[in-house]
């Protein structure tokens, strides 16, 4: 019997719960708040795709209410898209009678891909509302993008459907040659400053070629993609000093996702590669970004000059050398994940007023590597004939940043000269005795902090109060700095001449 009853006083409150009517919505009275009133998606090229941004929308209302419409102001012809709360409406366009409860939120996600013909040709915006409702009840929320005309580069598609393939390391991946007569863009080997070019895949450099990038070149890679210099070819890079922050005469590699939110993300693309029997490269004034490995020379033919460059952001290393000769001048790493620099399987290397640091945020990488041994390698050793290291900086996040791998059945000679290092931990390694070992170091400032301007933003400036400040030899001194900026005697060690800082 009690069961019986419990029965029939659930079901009455089950028919009481029914008939409530506080559930019911009632039309938006155009009173909706929003967590902005513009939302701007950041610069994206024409046709590709842009990362999600979120609109949060408000009901401080007692009352749940129901929008009659969200839609954007272009209508299905929009290149805009959004979901609100998951719900994708009239392809992503439009939606009908949308609930919002009371003293609730819902989410709007947007993204977009243009092409540079639907902006405004004065100023490549491209621009849309998302109306909220209409007539008196009316709420607009304005959208903003930058759209930016592009040089697209990309392996060919083959009539089975196949994309076209080159070989690097004895692996078919996609890529192509760049041609100096490609019917569409002219010289592919000439890279100038008019517009950016956006790379899928890897873009080769034929045999006997070589590929020059003008002052003021912007090279986009997408993901997966690099440059590819094979054997006998040759790569140049003309950058020179810009005159603002805009870099506007440095030649640029880097991500094509331009949205501030993947600036400094690592690994976003490959490598330039440099092949065994590749030749005649110079660089100068190049900035490279958030690679796999930036710079990856694989015993080239001969001596390659790096001069006024930067590296930051890779996933494994700014500069794998592999039995290399290089001459570097006012070169400048930062965050890498194996190393910033890593010289192996032996070479010839010189590097001049060059400030190699390593902040990357786990403590078992290095600012340098030196190594004259190569596991797999036939043989597995390699001369070391030269790793010289004047007037330079080498510092970073972890307790020791520099690391010597050496195999006796191969020579291994370096020498450190008027160098700022950190070394912390003490050790009988007769590889480490920077005080007492004189045929390897010669003044060596030992584990004091250089203070650069700004680690986390890359700004490796220093000034008077800094412990690089006029420690350098005048034996080594390049005469300007990476900026252009002349340099006093004594000079100060590393890529910077001390200057005062501007005001944070």
């Amino acid at each position: 019997m009690r069961q019986y009853f419990a029965l029939l006083i659930f079901g009455i409150i089950l028919a009481f719960s029914s008939c409530r009517t506080d559930f019911d919505t009632v039309a938006s009275s155009g009173d909706l708040k929003f967590s902005k009133d513009t939302v701007y998606l950041d610069t994206v090229f024409k046709n590709i795709g842009s990362s999600t941004y979120q609109l949060k929308v408000y009901n401080r209302s007692k009352n749940d209410i129901s929008i009659p419409t969200v839609q954007f102001k272009k209508g299905l012809n929009s290149k805009y898209r959004m979901t609100i709360d998951g719900m994708s409406g009239n392809e992503g366009k439009i939606f009908k009678d949308v609930t919002l409860l009371a003293k609730d939120s819902l989410y709007i996600f947007i993204e977009t891909t243009a092409d540079i013909t639907d902006a405004n040709p004065t100023d490549f915006l491209y621009t849309d509302e998302i109306q909220f409702d209409s007539g008196a009840n009316l709420q607009e929320v304005a959208l903003v993008t930058l759209i930016q005309d592009a040089i697209f580069l990309y392996p060919n598609q083959n009539p089975d459907g196949t994309k076209e393939k080159i070989k690097i390391d004895g692996k078919e991946v996609d890529g192509f040659y760049l041609s100096e007569n490609d019917p569409t863009n002219g010289n592919e080997l000439l890279f100038t400053n008019d517009k950016p070019y956006v790379i899928y895949g890897y873009a080769g450099v034929p045999e006997n070629k070589t590929v020059t990038f003008e002052a003021g070149a912007r090279i986009h890679f997408h993901a997966n993609s690099g440059l590819y210099v094979g054997n006998n070819a040759s790569l140049q890079i003309n950058g020179t000093t810009s005159k603002t922050d805009k870099l506007e005469n440095e030649v640029i590699f880097e991500g094509d996702r331009l949205e501030s939110l993947y600036s400094d993300i690592p690994g976003q693309w490959k490598s330039v590669i440099f092949e065994k029997g590749s030749t005649n490269h110079a660089i100068n004034h190049l900035t490279l970004k958030n690679a796999v490995i930036g710079l990856d020379f694989r015993s080239p033919s001969n001596t390659i000059e790096i001069k006024n460059s930067q590296i930051y952001n890779c996933a494994e290393y700014g500069i794998l050398a592999q039995n290399a000769q290089i001459e570097g001048e006012n070169i400048v790493i930062n965050y890498a994940g194996l190393a910033s620099l890593s010289c192996v399987y032996g070479g010839n290397y010189k590097f001049t007023h060059c400030t190699f640091n390593n902040n990357w945020s786990t403590p078992s990488q290095f600012a340098v590597n030196l190594s004259n041994s190569l596991a797999g390698a036939t043989p597995e050793t390699n001369p070391l004939t030269q790793a010289t290291f004047n007037n330079c900086i080498i510092y970073g996040s972890s307790t020791n940043e520099f690391n010597l791998s050496k195999n006796t059945s191969a020579s291994f000679v370096y020498q450190l000269n008027n160098c700022l290092l950190k070394f912390s931990s003490s050790t009988t390694n007769p590889n480490y005795q920077f005080k007492t070992d004189t045929e390897h170091y010669t003044n060596i400032i030992l584990n004091e902090n250089p203070k650069f301007y700004n680690v986390s933003e890359n700004k490796f400036n220093i000034d008077k109060t800094s412990s690089a400040f006029a420690k350098g030899n005048q034996a080594y001194i390049i005469p300007t700095d990476i900026l252009g900026i002349t340099r006093t005697s004594p000079p100060d060690l590393g890529a910077y001449q001390s200057q005062d800082f501007p005001k944070k």
